[in-house]
Formats: C-alpha cells, structure tokens, sequence
C-alpha cells in the first residue's frame, strides 16, 4: 500500500458575500469568509477548509506546517497530535482549531483517495444515510422571504425540518421571535419538525418563557437558549421546557465537551467538524458522547460534515444550513442533495468526493 510523505501544505482565503445582509439573535454578516486548505503528498491532493477568519492562514503555514510536513500521509492521527502538541503555547480554543481542522480534513481526504476509498469508509462508515434538517430563517428576514424560504425547503425540497432564527437583539423583541415561530409552523405545516436557534440571546428566566411558548408550536429543538458557556443556565432551561435543549458548535476540544456532558446540560451534542479538531477529534467526541447516551449532531458544514455522520453510530443529523449550502454548491463540483430530507455519501468516490471549481475559487479569492 502507497504511503507518500506529505511535502506540502497551502492554504487561501475566500471572502463570499451574502445575497442580503443577515442576522441572527447576537450577530450581524454581509459576508462569509472561507478558508481552503490543500494537502499534497506525491501524486495526491487532500483538500479541506473552515468556515473562520483569514487569520488562520499563518497559523497554517508556520505552526502547523512545520509540524505535518514530511509525515506519512496516512499516520493522519500521528500528524493531528503533532499539531495539537505544536500549538501549546499558542491557545487550542478559536482559530487555531479552526486552522487545524481544516488540515486534519485535508489529511484524510488526501489518505483516502491514497488508498481509494471515500472518507467515511476509512473512519469507518455505520450508516447507509443520515438525516439532515434545513436551516436559516435569519432576522433579518420579513415575513415574505421567511415564507418563500419554507415553502424552498419544506415543500420542494421536502425536507421535513426546518431551523430559525429567534432572540432577534440579544433577546430585546421576544413578540416578533414568537410570531415568526408561529408563521413558519402554519407554512411549514404541522407534520414537519420545527427548530429554533437562540444563538445565546436569552437570559436563564427568558429562555424559559419562551421555551414554554414555543411547545405551543411543536418546536422540538430548542438550540443555545442562552449562551453555551453558561452551562448551569442551559441545565435549568433543559429542565424546564419540552423541546431538547442543544450546544456545542462552539467546542474547540474534547474537554470542552466533557465540561458540557457532566454539567447535564444538554440533550444533544453539537459538533463542528470545522472547528473541533476535523475528523480525528470529532471521533473522539463522538465516542464521549456515546458513553453518556447522547447523539451527535453536525453543526454546518455540510458535505463534509456528511462522512463523518455516516461513520458514527450515535448520530442523530446534519444542519444543511443556507449559506453553507449556497457557498459549498458554488465553490465544488459536485454536492451532496439533501432533497428528501437526507444524504447518502458515496461508497466508491475515493475522499470526500469534493473538486474545487477553480474559476469560482479565483473569483473570490482574496489572499
């Protein structure tokens, strides 16, 4: 078996407008920042990215380069350790786990078309399928582009659940968020699965009322009610309201979501693939989760966050969130589709089965 030593690492940056300006509750965009990672090793080319500030380019050509380059391609695990032990002194949690995820995704994308294979044959693949729940509703929206957007995802694309936006100004417009939830259940209709995301915008005892408002709705997922870190106040919203209660896009490391599962403050466990750690650390999160009878769900990031959905057991589904899949659809050759409400990775494609379109690249590049 071909096992090239990896010779070289480049990573760009990507600036991707929005087709209107967005929100949700605590944040405002007009754009999204994209950062493209290529992993070379003789003849093969690993590709990975990150959805994070272009600040993670020189992290990626200092630190983490000095440390990958002249590895085995396929020791990916040996390769991520190094990494992680490189950066100590240069802080885990942020963009320097955003940088390394995107190379570790890199890494086993590059080692699996090395052996042909997809990804989540290598990480070991569990499931056929895994669903997927359509996400965006953003504040920003009135009432007539929220209405078109369901009707896009729920009823063409019949994806049977659909994510919003709520606590539009940290929380400060608590009647506009509910007439919202109650306008996307008379679209959505009433046998589609009804989320909403906080974003962190509620306090403790508004994130409770609410909560209990939105059961009027049937919302079952009730996403950051109050900010991640405060994982007493996510526990108390969880024992008071009917929906789950969910975090953890925000985790950069394993510990973090050790510190989450003890404080039994969630019902599901979300993770980035971007973000975490790539692969190699979603796994071992995964398994934490496991041990504590809890699913993973994707946060984002959608065809790649794909083969690592597949290869987990405990997995519950992927958030096909709108800018991800607009950008994701300009910038690779082929997508996944989530139409029908779930994706199926393929099972001879050698890697994650993403091709750069270079003109799209070019057309956004920035440095």
């Amino acid at each position: 078996m071909p096992d090239p030593a990896i010779d070289g690492l480049d990573a760009t940056v990507l600036l991707i407008p929005t087709p209107v300006p967005e929100a949700d509750g605590t944040l405002e965009w007009d754009s999204t920042t994209v950062i493209m990672v290529h992993v070379r090793a003789g003849d093969v080319t690993g590709l990975g990215y990150t959805y994070a500030d272009r600040a993670c380019v020189p992290i990626i050509h200092g630190s983490l380069a000095d440390v990958v380059l002249g590895r085995p391609l396929l020791d990916v695990p040996g390769c991520w350790l190094a990494m992680q032990h490189r950066i100590r002194n240069d802080g885990r949690p942020g963009l320097v786990s955003c940088a390394m995820s995107a190379v570790d995704i890199a890494l086993w994308d590059a080692a699996a078309k090395t052996v042909g294979v997809p990804v989540s044959r290598l990480l070991g693949r569990v499931h056929n399928r895994v669903p997927v729940y359509a996400s965006g509703g953003f504040t920003t929206y009135d009432d007539a582009r929220l209405t078109e957007e369901l009707e896009q995802w729920v009823h063409e694309r019949a994806v049977p659940r659909f994510k919003l936006k709520i606590a539009e100004a940290w929380g400060g417009n608590v009647a506009r968020d509910l007439t919202r939830v109650a306008l996307a259940r008379r679209v959505a209709g009433p046998d589609a699965e009804l989320y909403v995301d906080a974003n962190g915008g509620y306090t403790v005892g508004q994130a409770v009322r609410v909560g209990q408002r939105l059961a009027e709705h049937g919302v079952t997922w009730f996403e950051e009610p109050v900010s991640s870190d405060d994982l007493d106040g996510l526990r108390r919203v969880r024992g008071a309201v009917a929906a789950d209660v969910t975090a953890g896009e925000y985790g950069y490391h394993l510990q973090y979501f050790t510190r989450m599962i003890d404080a039994r403050a969630l019902d599901c466990v979300q993770v980035d693939v971007t973000r975490c750690g790539g692969y190699t650390e979603w796994l071992r999160i995964a398994a934490l989760a496991a041990a504590h009878g809890l699913e993973i769900s994707a946060h984002s990031a959608p065809n790649v966050s794909a083969h690592a959905a597949v290869a987990t057991q405990n997995f519950r589904h992927i958030e096909w969130f709108s800018d991800h899949h607009r950008i994701e659809s300009m910038l690779f050759e082929e997508v996944l589709d989530p139409r029908g409400g779930s994706v199926r990775p393929s099972r001879s494609e050698p890697g994650h089965g993403l091709a750069l379109n270079r003109r799209i690249h070019d057309q956004y590049w920035v440095g």
